[in-house]
């Protein structure tokens, strides 16, 4: 509903019409580009996910992880925030005979690492253009990715506070601040490359969508704009952050003079192309069903 509501609002000063004829003039290379960087992006963060759960000491191969990967990123299309799919991956992990609560560290993990890239990410675009969004904007956005990078350095630290064996209400927060660093200590380049490149590649994938159809903008602004609408999709008010990305890009992206309309059509379509990169994960959990049923026993008449 609230979705609906978002794009009703925000349709009211575009016409559908400028929009088809927007897509209708996309260039399909680079539509196609854009696909196979989202479909990269996914893959290496099924490669960083394999890393930090090995640190854990879970085990399990690539393909294991890659394919859990990509079921959650397909329920997560259907979801509010990506709630569905983190469980749907605790679930895979847990099947193995791990217990759930040990699991869900692992997955936090790989959620708060992704988030902290992200915001790096975007920290190192603003040092090449810091004029880019109106100065007001430019340093609400700054200071939210500041408290964000903090918060990460914060929940490393907290693991060397003593005092908070005193609050049994914490503890969960030291045991998350431990397992951190524990995912860190070995593959440390590997983790922060592969983490700086999951969302490089997505950005590159919206840069790819925009130059489709027509929004000739440097790779710099992409960075710089498009992960504060990505921060925002991660609260619970929408389904995939349908609506919340709209808005959010179509908001900042007219700030610098970017036509909302084309604004609108490239969100969309980056929408899409998740949904395009996340289909492996629906044949993959449908061939799983098919295999319990298939091993489940046939009762015979009497």
């Amino acid at each position: 509903m609230i979705t609906l509501s978002i794009f009703a609002l925000i349709l009211r000063s575009i016409h559908l019409h400028e929009i088809w004829k927007i897509l209708k003039q996309a260039r399909l290379d680079l539509l196609l580009a854009a696909l196979l960087m989202q479909f990269s992006s996914t893959t290496v963060s099924a490669y960083r996910w394999q890393l930090i759960m090995q640190n854990l000491h879970f085990g399990q191969s690539f393909s294991f992880y890659w394919r859990s990967y990509f079921k959650a990123m397909f329920f997560n299309q259907g979801l509010p925030t990506s709630i569905g799919g983190d469980a749907l991956r605790v679930l895979d992990v847990a099947g193995q005979g791990f217990r759930k609560r040990d699991v869900l560290y692992g997955v936090m993990l790989d959620r708060i690492t992704g988030l902290g890239a992200l915001m790096l990410l975007n920290l190192i675009a603003y040092g090449f253009d810091p004029d880019l969004l109106p100065i007001k904007v430019g340093y609400l956005i700054l200071l939210l990715v500041m408290i964000g990078l903090l918060s990460f350095v914060g929940i490393v630290s907290l693991r060397r506070l003593q005092w908070l064996d005193a609050y049994p209400k914490l503890v969960m927060v030291k045991i998350l601040s431990t397992r951190l660093h524990q995912a860190f200590l070995t593959h440390r380049i590997l983790l922060l490359t592969s983490s700086l490149l999951i969302p490089f590649l997505a950005m590159m994938g919206f840069f790819a969508t925009g130059w489709a159809l027509g929004l000739r903008y440097d790779p710099i602004t992409y960075v710089i704009i498009v992960p504060p609408a990505i921060f925002l999709t991660i609260i619970p008010v929408s389904l995939a952050g349908w609506g919340v990305r709209e808005g959010a890009l179509v908001g900042l992206f007219s700030l610098i003079g970017a036509d909302k309309a084309t604004v609108l059509a490239m969100s969309i379509l980056y929408g899409l192309t998740l949904l395009a990169v996340s289909l492996p994960g629906f044949v993959i959990y449908l061939s799983g069903r098919q295999h319990l049923i298939s091993r489940k026993p046939v009762k015979q008449d009497q």
